[in-house]
């Protein structure tokens, strides 16, 4: 046998494999988990995809992601106007949304930009990713200054990758003139 017929035989057993191995656990996972769990978990990875594609960062945990569910989740949960509008927005998606190659989210999402929803989660994944303690040690964000004594002791002024700036074009240095 070539390796070429090796190859699609390979392939072959292994999307045989994948869709029995599928077949097998969504009667599972509905049983155990029962079809309104099921269903969240749709929604979960539905919304986790577009947080990943409006704010892509290959590196960054899937935790942070996350974070902006759980709080669009539990704004939802407060409010069933923003429930149902969580709701509509996830429903024009499309089925097959968090399945999607990236270009096709993209698209998708493109298309709701003018939406209500698409703003809103919009402005929820921007403030609440960037707020994560996982997105600060994946960018180098040590936090906020002021209760570790501010940045100019703190090291602001130790940037290796700046080209060192002459003196005469430095301005004024705190604590020079005093």
């Amino acid at each position: 046998m070539s390796t070429v017929a090796r190859n699609i035989a390979a392939n072959a057993a292994g999307a045989a494999v994948g869709l029995g191995v599928l077949l097998l656990a969504v009667p599972l996972y509905l049983r155990l988990l029962g079809p309104e769990a099921y269903g969240l978990v749709g929604l979960f990875a539905t919304l986790m995809a577009a947080a990943r594609t409006l704010l892509p960062h290959d590196g960054l945990e899937d935790a942070a992601y996350a974070a902006v569910v759980r709080s669009a989740d539990a704004d939802a949960a407060r409010d069933p106007a923003v429930l149902r509008l969580y709701a509509d927005g996830i429903t024009s998606l499309g089925a097959g949304f968090a399945t999607a190659s990236e270009e096709q989210r993209v698209a998708a999402l493109k298309k709701i930009e003018p939406s209500t929803f698409f703003q809103l989660f919009r402005v929820k994944a921007l403030s609440v990713l960037y707020s994560t303690p996982f997105a600060y040690a994946y960018f180098g964000y040590e936090g906020e200054a002021f209760s570790k004594g501010g940045y100019l002791h703190r090291g602001f002024n130790d940037l290796r990758w700046l080209p060192d700036v002459p003196l005469a074009d430095g301005g004024p240095m705190p604590d020079a003139g005093s």
